[in-house]
């Protein structure tokens, strides 16, 4: 992915990702992807999304965390109610708010980029509200620390997922590793 969040052009490991993607999804991904963050082992985590789908229709989720292992530790969180202690942080916290916010605008400056959508609407509730820990995380991984300040708290809080090797099992050929830029 390039600076201004557009997929970058294709490269020789991009049908290979693509069944990695659709093994960690149980189902091909939904429109056009390109990988946004690899984790430790050289899997993609994360896939940035064409903000329309094949037919038209918007599909405002522009990064979507792949991993089942991740998701599956995210869900744990999200049981919690870590999502409505943020939400009760967000509206407590002006200074955080104001990051939150950013990071709102950052996902939809990023998503335009793409392509405009007629909603203002980006993910995990952002602005005001905290509702899918997963596009949280998806959005940290994909820009970067520093970025997201709730995805960031939340990644703190997750145990690495690559530390125990690949959650799927790698096409003949492997994977490309390395990390991709953001």
């Amino acid at each position: 992915m390039n600076p201004s969040g557009a997929p970058t052009p294709a490269d020789p490991g991009e049908d290979q990702d693509a069944a990695v993607v659709e093994r960690q999804l149980g189902r091909a991904p939904r429109g056009s992807c390109t990988v946004a963050h690899r984790c430790r082992c050289g899997l993609p985590d994360v896939i940035a999304t064409a903000p329309r789908l094949a037919d038209g229709s918007p599909f405002p989720t522009l990064f979507y965390l792949t991993c089942p292992r991740a998701n599956s530790a995210i869900g744990t969180l999200e049981a919690s109610g870590l999502m409505a202690r943020m939400t009760e942080r967000i509206a407590a916290n002006p200074g955080l708010a104001d990051r939150y916010a950013a990071a709102h605008r950052d996902y939809l400056r990023r998503r335009d980029a793409l392509g405009p959508l007629p909603t203002r609407e980006s993910a995990g509730g952002m602005p005001t509200r905290v509702k899918c820990l997963h596009a949280l995380v998806a959005h940290s991984l994909a820009v970067g620390p520093g970025v997201n300040p709730l995805g960031d708290e939340t990644l703190e809080l997750l145990p690495e997922w690559g530390a125990a090797g690949p959650c799927v099992q790698v096409p003949a050929g492997g994977v490309p590793a390395g990390e991709v830029p953001a």
